[in-house]
């Protein structure tokens, strides 16, 4: 059994600047991977992360370097050995499953043992900014029920989640600091969290950093999100965090998230499925993590100047599982 392997890389313009709290971008620049295989050809996509010292360089190159490996037949489970958690093994692993089910004609979740998929609730994120650049950004989404704040700048976080909740005073708010607060200001921050009732307040110290949180009273849920990777990490955050965010691009893809998610139900943790900002593409397969986690933010093609072609539907705060001309 043979396979070609094609590895490119695109890049797709954002609707506007997206910033966080260690940067900004303008575009979402992705790794697409596709395996043909006996005319079906199975796709996957990844962002490849510098904050997990990755690079559109170094995620190509450790694709290729599993070239001969793949065109092969390596499988799923070789993949495991082949490449470590990252945004490599995540594109790779995600072709396979597209593959897989295109050879067999049943779609991923049935792969997987589990039901049909239906439309799960995303987050849509607000960029950082200043309040009224926040308040203003959020006054043009505040029918959506849940919105994603990101803050982690200076000590004017207080001001900007009070502006947020302002313009959208129904919406159901996850706070991300992206690690940007401090031991200095984490109190006052949860605090003020609180008083405008988010419902979770994401990453809020550096990961390696974060042991005072076991110490530390939660008036908000804290939710670990650069903290934790695979499932492998899971067990040393109880205490610290009440969520955690799986992402394919951390976990390495939807093989190892479907063990992560089974792991953190095990030690008591709720979930976020979240992403990185790219394509309907890297989205799709995370949808089959979505169906049962109480938090999900699939906003990546929201972000998007353009997606790719037969991309995810989106309706209201509704993304729809994909047809399977786009994944799976």
């Amino acid at each position: 059994m043979t396979s070609r392997l094609s590895v490119t890389v695109d890049a797709f313009l954002l609707a506007k600047q997206f910033t966080i709290a260690r940067g900004a971008k303008t575009e979402a620049v992705v790794v697409s991977c596709t395996l043909a295989r006996d005319g079906v050809n199975g796709r996957g996509e990844c962002v490849p992360y510098a904050r997990y010292g990755e690079s559109v360089e170094t995620v190509v190159a450790a694709i290729e370097s599993i070239r001969a490996d793949l065109e092969r037949g390596a499988d799923r489970a070789a993949l495991k050995a082949l490449l470590p958690p990252g945004a490599a093994r995540n594109a790779v692993d995600c072709a396979l499953w597209d593959m897989e089910a295109k050879r067999e004609g049943r779609r991923a979740a049935d792969l997987a043992g589990l039901p049909a998929l239906d439309a799960v609730e995303t987050a849509y994120t607000i960029s950082l900014g200043t309040p009224e650049e926040m308040a203003e950004a959020t006054r043009l989404v505040a029918h959506r029920s849940v919105l994603k704040v990101k803050v982690g700048r200076g000590e004017d976080d207080p001001a900007r989640m009070r502006a947020v909740r302002e313009a959208a005073p129904r919406a159901r708010l996850i706070i991300d600091a992206n690690e940007g607060w401090t031991p200095d200001n984490l109190k006052s921050n949860l605090l003020a969290a609180a008083s405008i009732g988010a419902f979770v307040v994401e990453q809020p110290l550096p990961a390696g950093k974060d042991e005072i949180l076991s110490r530390t009273p939660h008036p908000v849920p804290i939710c670990a999100d650069e903290s934790v990777h695979g499932s492998a990490d899971l067990h040393e955050l109880i205490g610290r965090y009440d969520y955690v965010n799986l992402k394919l691009d951390k976990t390495g893809g939807l093989t190892e998230g479907l063990v992560f998610l089974t792991e953190a139900r095990r030690l008591g943790f709720g979930v976020m499925v979240g992403c990185m900002v790219g394509t309907s593409l890297g989205m799709a397969p995370a949808l089959i993590l979505a169906q049962g986690a109480e938090l999900v933010d699939l906003d990546g093609p929201l972000l998007l100047r353009e997606d790719r072609p037969n991309g995810l539907r989106y309706e209201g705060s509704l993304v729809f599982p994909p047809e399977p001309s786009l994944w799976g």
